[in-house]
C-alpha cells in the first residue's frame, strides 16, 4: 500500500511531528484543524479553507468527505457554525460526531477532522 503524508507547514505539524493530511487505503486522513480568528465562526471558516486545501492536495474536494468530526470546547458554540459547515458541504453531507472537548489552548473554538474518499489512482 502506498502512503502519501501532506504538510500544510503549520506550526504544530513540526512541533508535534505529524501532518495536515494522510493519504493512504482509498481515504484521506485530514488530521484536527484548527482556524485562526477571533470567534468560533471565523475559526471555522478558516479551519475548513485549511482543510479543503489539504484535500485539494489529495486529490479530494468537500464532496469526498465521508466522515467529520467537530470538537469544541462548548457545544453552545457549535449551532453558530451550522451555516458555514451546510455551505461547505452543500448536497454531499459526511456523517458527523460533535464533541465537547479541551484543544489545544484556549484560544481555539472549534476543530474539525474529516476522512474522505482517496481519488482512484
Amino acid at each position: 500500500m502506498t502512503i502519501r503524508r501532506i504538510s500544510s507547514g503549520g506550526e504544530f505539524e513540526d512541533k508535534i511531528g505529524y501532518c495536515r493530511a494522510v493519504v493512504a487505503g482509498g481515504f484521506v486522513h485530514v488530521a484536527g484543524t484548527v482556524g485562526q480568528g477571533d470567534d468560533v465562526i471565523s475559526q471555522c471558516r478558516s479551519a475548513l479553507e485549511t482543510i479543503r486545501n489539504a484535500l485539494q492536495q489529495a486529490g479530494a474536494s468537500f464532496s469526498d468527505v465521508v466522515r467529520v468530526n467537530y470538537y469544541l470546547p462548548d457545544t453552545a458554540e457549535f449551532e453558530p457554525c451550522w451555516p458555514v459547515l451546510k455551505d461547505a458541504f452543500g448536497d454531499h453531507p459526511p456523517a458527523a460526531t460533535m464533541i465537547e472537548c479541551n484543544l489545544i489552548a484556549p484560544q481555539f473554538r472549534i476543530e474539525i477532522e474529516v476522512t474522505a474518499l482517496a481519488p482512484s489512482a
